[in-house]
């Protein structure tokens, strides 16, 4: 379960930008869009969040730096050698921020223990590295790095209630790798649950959504029901889904496509397999028919392709970060699917659901608390700025949330101009 995510100069964020899901003192929809998680001391936790603001307020970038720190976590210690550059850009439109490092920190809850973990880095190297755990209340400090310029080493502390090969993981520890992804690789037991927490339970979207083949793969076996029985609640009419595995060959490529880059996809793809997707029909005789996947809407499409990561992500009780939820679905769809997380029927495991989002019509307190909307814009430096809607105090129950955010009483709305004629 997520707690909260510090972000400080990564791209357009410069100051440090605070998101929390801690629950507010308010018991609105409190049976239906929280719930109380154990971990030494109880925690009330939301099941879902939205982030409004206009385009290029910075709010792709805040998942951004999600995703960057999660590649960094998984990759650094794995993937990287001496001198590979980390995926870190940092605020460019201030001299203060061009060279300093970027700074990522997220607090979450697995196995019963909450975990505070973090580090800052530049393209270069990491700077700090630091991990707290409260396994039974109070702060474990487990270890910590510092990066000290005028002695061009690390400064060390790895707490007594570390255990394992401590000394070893440090001196394999690399400039542009961090310790956590580093001892796990080297067998830490005790930090493992933390690494598989941004491996396994983190999970994040593009605006374009994920691709079809997971819901794919779930109608290949026993889940193919639950995949149905989503697309029927969400009144897409299809009546069954086919899927064929079959080997990638040259046929599977557009005519189009140049002969270089042709030849180089088909070297990549030499060996591997491919779904071929086909949804089925019942005519007005009640006779099947079928279509290839590329014939249904783009919503219907794109509806399918979050089935399976949904209907996973409920199961499991993973933490979803989707940009732009909205794009190419309906506002009915959009509630939809958030309501699937704000409902402990659907959501037994306590799955988290964060998304931006323009779509304001669910921009009401029949869906949300109002601690579950955040809003996120520029300043004058061009910086972004994200803060909840509580900052506004709405009255409870009363308020019209979407008339009055699109009144600019919430801010984070375009400032549109009016253009000089062209003749």
């Amino acid at each position: 379960m997520l707690i909260e995510v510090n972000v400080a100069n990564f791209r357009s964020l410069s100051d440090t930008q605070t998101f929390s899901l801690v629950k507010s003192k308010s018991d609105e929809l409190v049976t239906l869009n929280t719930f109380k998680v154990k971990a030494a001391n109880e925690f009330e936790l939301l099941r879902s969040a939205a982030i409004y603001g206009p385009n290029a307020s910075g709010k792709s970038n805040f998942l951004r730096a999600l995703k960057t720190m999660k590649r960094i976590v998984l990759e650094s210690a794995a993937n990287q050698q001496r001198g590979d550059l980390l995926p870190v850009t940092p605020f460019r439109l201030s001299p203060d921020t061009r060279q300093a490092p970027s700074e990522f920190e997220v607090t979450f809850v697995v196995g019963g223990v909450r975990y505070q973990y973090g580090f800052s880095a530049t393209s270069q190297q990491v700077y700090e590295e630091w991990l707290l755990a409260y396994p039974k209340g109070r702060a474990q400090r487990w270890f910590t790095r510092v990066w000290v310029e005028e002695k061009e080493r690390f400064e060390w502390e790895l707490g007594n209630s570390l255990t394992g090969e401590k000394q070893l993981w440090q001196r394999s520890t690399r400039d542009n790798a961090l310790f956590l992804s580093t001892a796990v690789q080297l067998n830490s037991e005790q930090l493992r649950p933390v690494f598989d927490w941004f491996k396994t339970t983190l999970r994040l979207a593009n605006v374009g959504g994920w691709s079809p083949s997971f819901s794919a793969s779930l109608c290949e076996n026993d889940e193919k029901s639950k995949v149905m029985e989503f697309l029927h609640a969400a009144d897409i009419h299809i009546d069954d889904i086919l899927v064929e595995t079959k080997s990638f060959g040259p046929d599977d490529l557009p005519s189009d496509m140049p002969d270089a880059l042709r030849d180089v996809v088909i070297e990549e793809m030499k060996g591997k397999k491919t779904l071929d997707i086909k949804t089925v029909h019942k005519d007005s005789d009640g006779k099947a028919v079928t279509f290839d996947f590329d014939e249904e809407s783009d919503g219907t499409r794109k509806l399918f392709s979050f089935a399976g990561p949904w209907i996973d992500a409920l199961k499991n009780g993973y933490v979803l970060f989707i940009d732009e939820l909205h794009d190419n679905l309906h506002p009915r769809l959009v509630r939809f699917l958030v309501e699937l997380f704000n409902n402990p029927e659907t959501n037994p495991k306590n799955a988290q659901l964060v998304f931006t989002t323009h779509e304001t019509s669910i921009l009401n307190q029949e869906v949300f608390r109002r601690d579950q909307v955040w809003f996120c814009e520029k300043n004058k430096a061009q910086a972004t700025e994200m803060y909840p809607l509580t900052d506004f105090s709405p009255r409870k129950g009363r308020e019209n949330l979407e008339l009055a955010y699109l009144s600019g009483r919430y801010g984070a709305l375009p400032f549109v101009k009016k253009m000089r004629p062209t003749v």
